[in-house]
Parts: structure tokens; sequence; C-alpha cells
């Protein structure tokens, strides 16, 4: 099992924190982001290698993370790629970047995408079984308790065995609090789908957006998010996942 991790994004919200710096390797408890989201997922006993695609201008930070980032185990040191684009205008989109590394390194195996810019509380062990026990496609779920605040997500639906019954991205009007999160298990026999989802023409970023499309042509399970999850997208959610970080570190 491999993983991916989107970080090509440039972050115009967070600036002017990233305006030189990639907002996966800002500081939350001492350590960048992107340190604590792969301890993490490194729990998933499956997982034998770590992609992460970022752009051309912060290609080199990466880089030299990665020569300073010590892998819970071996064979989880992260791959650095770049995939050219060098602004916000010409970016392949969360899903393009996906699809750019798959081809790139020839990617044939069962696949977690997460991406970089979340902060989890405990362990993400459980994805990688639960995706191997349904042998489908899953999306990580967190009830973010409130409908205004699943606006800012995708909305998601499920039935009693746990599969996605609807999924609607950045919903004006959602039907639950139940949101989608940017963390997710692909079986390798989905990912030509991925290919398909873009030759149709369909929006290349957004990766919640694959899985809309994804789950009214094959079965789909929600996965629930234990602990607390924190996606840092503006100053306010970087500043609580970084109290939260410490928090945890003291206790």
């Amino acid at each position: 099992m491999k993983l991916v991790v989107l970080a090509a994004g440039y972050a115009t919200r967070l600036y002017p924190l990233t305006r030189d710096r990639a907002k996966h390797l800002l500081p939350i408890g001492g350590r960048p982001v992107l340190d604590h989201l792969l301890d993490k997922l490194a729990e998933v006993e499956e997982l034998d290698g770590v992609y992460v695609v970022t752009n051309a201008r912060f290609a080199g930070s990466f880089r030299e993370w990665a020569k300073t980032y010590a892998p819970p185990r071996a064979e989880l040191g992260p791959v650095i790629i770049d995939d050219g684009t060098t602004e916000e205008t010409k970016r392949l989109g969360a899903i393009g970047d996906l699809d750019f590394v798959v081809h790139r390194e020839g990617i044939a195996a069962d696949l977690l995408v997460a991406a970089g810019d979340s902060y989890f509380s405990e362990s993400l062990a459980g994805l990688g079984q639960f995706g191997l026990e349904h042998d489908a496609p899953v999306l990580a779920v967190y009830d973010v308790g409130d409908l205004e605040s699943v606006k800012r997500y995708s909305s998601v639906e499920i039935d009693a065995d746990g599969r996605l019954t609807h999924l609607q991205e950045k919903p004006a009007e959602p039907r639950s609090t139940l949101a989608g999160v940017a963390l997710y298990f692909y079986p390798a026999r989905v990912l030509p789908l991925v290919q398909r989802y873009l030759a149709e023409g369909n929006n290349p970023d957004q990766p919640g957006r694959l899985v809309q499309w994804l789950y009214t042509r094959v079965p789909v399970y929600a996965w629930p998010v234990p602990g607390e999850w924190y996606d840092i997208g503006s100053h306010e959610t970087l500043r609580e996942a970084d109290a939260a970080a410490r928090e945890l570190t003291q206790s």
C-alpha cells in the first residue's frame, strides 16, 4: 500500500506566513504539520511507500524537510514529487496531482491519499484495515457538529452499512453535519477511474469532487475519524491545531 500526500497548493489565505513557505511545513506543536500527518499514517501496517507531491516553488523546501524528517519506519521515507507548476493559476489541481503521481511513479498498489494540511489527534491505523476489509474506496468523515460549519467542506450521508448515499461538495444548504475529510483509501483496481474522471473534463481540483463522482458508479464507504481533526486552512485553525498538538504533547 502506498501513500500520496497532496501538498501542491499555494495557501494564499495564510499569507504572509505562506508567501515563501508551504503551509504543510508550518510548525504546530513545535513540528511541521506534515510530520504529524505522516506519523499518524505510518501506523497503517500495510503502508510501505510515501510520495509527497508539491509545486516547483516549494519543492526545494520539501526536499530539505525530507532530509530531517525521521520516519517511524525506514521504508516510509518520503519521496518528493515536483509537479512543475510555479503559480496558483497554473496548478494541476489536487486530483490532477494525484493522477500525475500515479502515472509518473507507475503506482499499481492500493493507495491512501491525504491532503497535507490536516492535523489528526489520534492514530489513523484503522483506515487501512477498513479499506482492505471492504475492498472499496473509503472516505474519512468527521462530524463537525453544525450545518453552518459543514458548508466549508462536503456534506455526507451514509446508510446503515456505512456506504455513501449522498455527497455534495461545499453545499449551500447541507443536509448533514457529517463532513468529508481529504483522506481516502482507493483499491488498486479503482485507480484507472481517476484518469477517466479527468478525461471526461471534470474539475481537477478539490479531491472531494472525485468521490462525489465516484460514489454513483462504485460503492464508497465512510470511515469515522477518531479523536479530533483540524483542517489547517486559516490563521484561526492553524492556532487551534497548534494548541491541540501542544496539549497532546504535554499530556
